[in-house]
């Protein structure tokens, strides 16, 4: 283990941001005391980064516990064998001798909301201190403890295994990681989703690509820019649209956000956030029928006994949000009177992997659903069996080449040895704001102002004391071999006493 060494770089970094634009407002904060405040929690000494980057783990960090999946990927990925790295599977992981470190940065999710609260600049901090959590050697055993340990290995590549924070973050990574002249190399998961998609197609057919991501992705444009990019750079000659929809409450249901998502609950209450009766995210009763919500055990929630009658409608299941954001996606497609079909779709969100069951079923549905006339009203806008693409596996590709092309290829570590951590409301800070389940209220989350410097989590190992047994139970059934890997740091974790043994795969 590694304890980085203070440098001063604040006079160099301070010209450098003098030149930023106005619209910049992380850089003249956050990135600068990273990189210049030795004093600073969050300073780093690029200076004296550990220089052999091959035993380094590589780094993975999303906001929450979705992008497990693009780990997942990466853990079982094999498309090379032997010292050569010769293509073809040998039935030997590929990444088996590299060790990871995950980073969910759950207090701060959803980070698709910050967009449409106006608060970007808070966004792009959350993002670039993510990065420097796994470029640093910080974190707590425990959200009762004071002090922080500072024996975590620093990491020699970064995936951003979320889709909002590679389409609002990653330029400003790459620009951070310039500034400090670190050649740590960030891969992001939307390009890696974008031409999976685009190899369904031939270089002249003609067709829809569906995104389904949150809906700050959606909002930022990252998939449609880059579909326009890589249709024009690849030769497409076919006519290829996109349409998008942002699945409010998908990924928050998977990761039991409270303002979209309580377990048990049998009536609406006031702090819900996802779609409902009236507003933008608007529940239309004139297809209740398409939708065809579950109402058992609380997953549809109202205050009337009869859905129609309902003055208040609220969905409280994962698979109700899939319901009415894929219903909502083919009303769009069926509105624009397009002549092309919905071949595929990109699950533009980390969390939504866990949910291609789901999905599958309810796009069956809606290939086959006929209205009182007998009508089959979206057959012709889809086709019968749509790939829904997972960016993941490509962005597994992209690391590979990567520590190929850089020979950074491990030759000490395991995959034994990867880590699992996740960010808490730091209760030590006295100017957060908590609800009773101790996560920070939605008001405070999204009203916060960037450039406080202040400690607003604290980074801690997972456990059971914050991830439920139902999410751990999730990722023994989905994610096996990861799931492992967490038995194991859970096992070997030096403050054993504050975690829970989780429960071995049987």
């Amino acid at each position: 283990m590694r304890i980085f060494k203070p440098h001063f770089l604040l006079f160099l970094v301070g010209l450098v941001f003098a030149c930023q634009s106005p619209n910049s407002p992380v850089d003249t904060d956050i990135r600068r005391t990273i990189i210049g405040d030795e004093k600073s929690f969050y300073h780093i000494d690029f200076e004296n980064y550990p220089a052999n980057r091959k035993s380094l783990p590589i780094g993975v960090f999303d906001s929450g516990t979705g992008g497990l999946t693009v780990l997942k990927a990466i853990v079982n990925f094999d498309e090379y064998g032997g010292e050569s790295h010769a293509l073809g599977a040998d039935g030997v992981q590929d990444f088996a001798g590299e060790s990871f470190i995950y980073l969910g940065d759950q207090a701060n999710m959803p980070y698709g909301n910050y967009s449409n609260a106006g608060k970007v600049d808070l966004l792009k901090e959350h993002i670039i201190k993510d990065a420097q959590f796994l470029l640093g050697n910080k974190y707590y055993t425990g959200p009762e403890d004071s002090v922080y340990q500072s024996d975590k290995d620093p990491v020699k590549a970064i995936v951003v295994a979320c889709n909002t924070a590679t389409a609002y973050g990653k330029s400003d990574l790459d620009d951070f990681l310039q500034m400090a002249h670190s050649d740590v190399k960030v891969i992001g998961v939307i390009d890696a989703g974008v031409r999976g998609a685009l190899e369904l197609f031939g270089q002249d057919e003609n067709g829809i690509v569906g995104v389904l991501a949150t809906a700050g992705t959606v909002a930022s444009k990252g998939y449609k820019s880059a579909l326009d990019k890589y249709i024009k750079e690849l030769g497409y000659t076919g006519h290829i649209e996109v349409f998008d929809q942002g699945g409010v409450g998908i990924a928050e249901a998977v990761d039991e956000d409270a303002n979209y998502f309580v377990r048990g609950l049998k009536t609406p209450r006031e702090s819900y956030k996802g779609p409902d009766l009236s507003g933008d995210l608007k529940i239309d009763k004139t297809l209740l029928d398409i939708y065809n919500f579950d109402y058992d055990a609380g997953k549809m929630l109202c205050d009337a006994a009869s859905a129609d009658d309902c003055s208040i409608m609220q969905i409280n299941d994962a698979e109700n949000y899939v319901r009415y954001h894929l219903v909502t996606l083919l009303e769009k497609i069926r509105k624009s009177e397009s002549s092309n079909q919905l071949k595929t779709i990109i699950l533009g969100c980390t969390h939504y992997p866990y949910l291609t069951e789901e999905i599958s079923k309810v796009l069956t549905e809606l290939y086959n659903y006929q209205n009182q006339e007998g009508q089959l009203i979206y057959r012709s806008y889809m086709v019968e069996h749509i790939t829904l693409v997972d960016p993941a596996v490509n962005t597994a590709r992209e690391l590979f080449a990567h520590l190929q092309e850089s020979a950074l290829f491990s030759e000490t570590n395991r995959i034994e040895n990867s880590e699992f951590y996740i960010s808490v409301p730091n209760q030590t800070n006295q100017h957060i704001q908590t609800d009773k389940q101790g996560n920070f209220t939605y008001d405070y989350k999204y009203g916060r102002q960037a450039g406080q410097n202040q400690e607003f989590v604290k980074v801690v190992p997972f456990s059971k004391k914050n991830i439920s047994s139902d999410i751990l139970e999730r990722f023994k059934q989905q994610i096996p071999n990861v799931y492992e890997l967490m038995v194991k740091f859970n096992e070997t974790n030096p403050k054993a006493e504050y975690l829970s043994p989780f429960d071995k795969i049987q």
